[in-house]
């Protein structure tokens, strides 16, 4: 039989770039080479090769994080050329990706969310405003990066202004968000139209840091990962539900990691990621194997949910 040609993408030209080559090489190292013939490419370098060799490519394997990968422009690329891919396609891709979007979203479809302010470039802070709406401490984030890039915990209110200058140094939009003191939970989504949620996973970052920040997620031993998450059953349902619905509110395809915080008995829906870390030891493949499922597997799976949804028209 012959093997599906596979082009695996990582690398890019984000700020998550090490990450993706990481993530890119324990993809490889996991896919099952009796099926596949697979093919390294590096947007940072090889659109051109990609796009030449696109005849010969059956399949297309995203593993990019962050903009130009995670945000429908490598989605859109791959749909004028005719190649399935894995996960959600430049709709859903690009809701995701903007924070501010997918707050809003998520807002009309239900699920609650932290209180929040966004801002452009050029908009006048005003400090006291702001403490007065959302209230102390605070997260500012950038609104289209990942891994927590350029992320701060404000605690007073003359911090705030070097938070935002710092998130701005990535991006021409942030928000700025009411902090939810209370348990981290991510919630994996896999399917297309009939949705599996896998386990919650809850993370405990280091003592030394506030939250699940770049450092906290990529250093081996600073944060532990608790899958099934210590919640009772109907929470651990709730967070699922959640989960499902932040999906298919965005349009996503294939699969999500949906991240949200767990306050009391209310959670809430922080952000979702369209292409969650891909590494043999990230979120999405914890939850996978508690599951039953082997992060070859997990692969398969995400391929043939990409090739479904290509041959039905559904990007």
């Amino acid at each position: 039989m012959r093997k599906l040609a596979v082009a695996l993408l990582s690398g890019g030209i984000s700020s998550e770039r090490e990450v993706s080559l990481e993530g890119g090489n324990q993809v490889y190292e996991a896919l099952d080479k009796k099926k596949y013939a697979i093919a390294r490419y590096d947007p940072k370098t090889d659109l051109v090769k990609l796009a030449a060799d696109a005849d010969h490519i059956d399949f297309a394997l995203i593993i990019l994080h962050g903009p130009y990968g995670e945000d429908g422009t490598v989605q859109g690329m791959l749909d004028l050329l005719g190649i399935p891919y894995q996960g959600s396609g430049v709709t859903g891709s690009a809701l995701a990706m903007n924070k501010l979007t997918a707050k809003q979203i998520y807002e009309r479809s239900g699920i609650p969310v932290p209180s929040y302010i966004g801002m452009r470039k050029g908009d006048r802070l005003n400090p006291d405003d702001v403490v007065k709406r959302l209230s102390l401490p605070l997260v500012i984030k950038p609104v289209s990066c990942g891994s927590s890039v350029g992320m701060s915990i404000v605690k007073s209110k003359e911090d705030l202004q070097e938070a935002v200058d710092k998130a701005f140094s990535h991006d021409s939009c942030v928000l700025i968000e009411a902090y939810i003191e209370g348990v981290e939970l991510t919630g994996s989504i896999i399917g297309n139209d009939t949705l599996e949620a896998l386990p919650i996973i809850e993370i405990i970052p280091d003592e030394s840091h506030d939250f699940f920040d770049y450092e906290a997620k990529y250093t081996p031993g600073l944060t532990q990962e608790i899958c099934p998450a210590r919640i009772d059953e109907a929470m651990t349902e709730k967070a699922q539900t959640y989960a499902k619905l932040a999906h298919s509110a965005l349009f996503c395809k294939g699969y999500s990691r949906t991240d949200m915080i767990l306050s009391g008995k209310d959670i809430y829906i922080l952000e979702t990621n369209t292409i969650p870390g891909m590494a043999s030891t990230s979120l999405l493949p914890l939850a996978a194997k508690t599951a039953g499922i082997s992060f070859t597997r997990l692969l398969d799976r995400l391929i043939e949910l990409g090739m479904e949804a290509h041959q039905r028209g559904e990007r």
